[in-house]
């Protein structure tokens, strides 16, 4: 059986929500932060000559590469703490 609120039941929920003092958006900002060094990783990536996602760490992966992982890897670090931040 599918549930249907009435118009008014959503308009309470609404006003209720509306009425928050803040928002704590940390999960999107953090979303969005890691898009951003997913997207700076596909470019050094490219800029290597590479296609992200097709190269393993191993003892010939070539130095570009490493230091685009360990790019990656201080930027995802750093949107670690965003997700804990408060949005207003």
């Amino acid at each position: 059986m599918f549930f249907k609120p009435s118009p008014t039941v959503f308009l309470t929920f609404l006003a209720a929500l509306s009425a928050a003092p803040a928002a704590h958006a940390g999960p999107l900002a953090y979303g969005i932060c890691q898009t951003g060094c997913n997207a700076l990783v596909v470019a050094c990536y490219a800029g290597a000559g590479a296609v992200f996602g097709t190269v393993t760490a191993g003892v010939g992966t070539p130095a570009a590469i490493v230091a685009c992982n360990v790019a990656l890897g201080q930027c995802s670090a750093a949107c670690a703490l965003i997700v804990l931040a408060p949005t207003p």
